[in-house]
């Protein structure tokens, strides 16, 4: 199934993509007993798939494509939204860095999060933003020390994301002691959406084609199969050191193609419209401003 939240007549809902041309099932329309943020959805379990699915079969809460309904971020209050680090190969290959043998671990926050075809504010404290599509993991329930062979049952679904940088504060020697949190963390660096697939709606989340456009010039253009770690790595990781939680996000790393290394550097600016998008999932599209 593909979830999503959308905006109509002025509230927020939880609803289910239907195959074709945009048609939604609002789920709390259909069945009032079903929440209205995607966070609690999450929560509520297999017994809320149950019930959403149910619900898309009623014929009830039927929506179609208009200029009064917008799909917002899946999203917006998860509790950690994780990042993975150098975890393509050909990435690594493009900075000739090498290939790190543990995930390499960053965070970003929800006051990142932005909708999928929200605008991207420029912020005045940068010169160098940049853009990186990624797979982003949505979590399905409470992880801990979870093993490599259970992790993929803890995962609810996959979505996109922009992992919005600014290379100065990330990468430029000297500024704030070489930490990455404050350019890779400042408000709207996260673009989500515009779905969550459930994972068995998906072909194979680890040999999907994913790409990035800046100005409908492909920038970034690969498979999740070139990932290093692997969906299941990645939550056993991290879940050996934090809990994760339902509706958290891990954001799975990009492959080649960003700005920073490109010859000469190439960086965002005001008014460039920036397209990420995954196979099977779909695409968020916003606007530098």
């Amino acid at each position: 199934m593909r979830f999503l939240q959308f905006e109509a007549d002025g509230k927020r809902r939880v609803g289910i993509e239907l195959p074709g041309d945009g048609v939604i099932v609002d789920l709390s329309t259909a069945d009032p007993g079903l929440p209205t943020d995607m966070r609690s959805f999450i929560e509520g379990g297999q017994e809320m798939i149950d019930a959403a699915a149910k619900a898309m079969n009623s014929g009830k809460g039927i929506i179609k494509p208009s200029s009064s309904v917008k799909v917002v971020a899946p999203i917006y209050n998860p509790d950690k939204v994780l990042c993975i680090g150098m975890n393509y190969k050909d990435h690594c290959e493009e900075q000739n860095a090498p290939v790190p043998v543990e995930p390499v671990i960053f965070n970003k926050f929800p006051s990142c999060i932005i909708g999928p075809t929200d605008d991207l504010q420029y912020p005045a404290e940068t010169t160098q933003l940049d853009w990186e599509v990624e797979l982003t993991i949505v979590i399905g329930k409470n992880a801990k020390n979870v093993t490599e062979s259970d992790a993929m049952d803890y995962i609810f679904g996959y979505t996109v994301a922009h992992d919005v940088s600014a290379r100065d504060w990330q990468l430029q020697a000297g500024k704030n002691g070489g930490q990455w949190v404050i350019g890779k963390a400042m408000d709207g660096f996260c673009p989500l959406g515009p779905v969550i697939v459930t994972t068995d709606s998906l072909s194979d989340p680890h040999n999907l084609g994913l790409r990035c456009r800046v100005n409908d010039v492909t920038k970034q253009d690969s498979s999740t199969n070139q990932l290093i770690h692997k969906s299941a790595a990645c939550v056993a990781f991290v879940s050996r050191f934090m809990t994760l939680k339902p509706g958290d996000l891990i954001l799975t790393g990009t492959p080649p193609g960003v700005g920073v290394f490109r010859k000469p550097p190439e960086y965002l600016k005001k008014g460039d419209v920036v397209e990420c998008e995954i196979d099977e999932i779909g695409k968020v599209v916003n606007k530098v401003v």
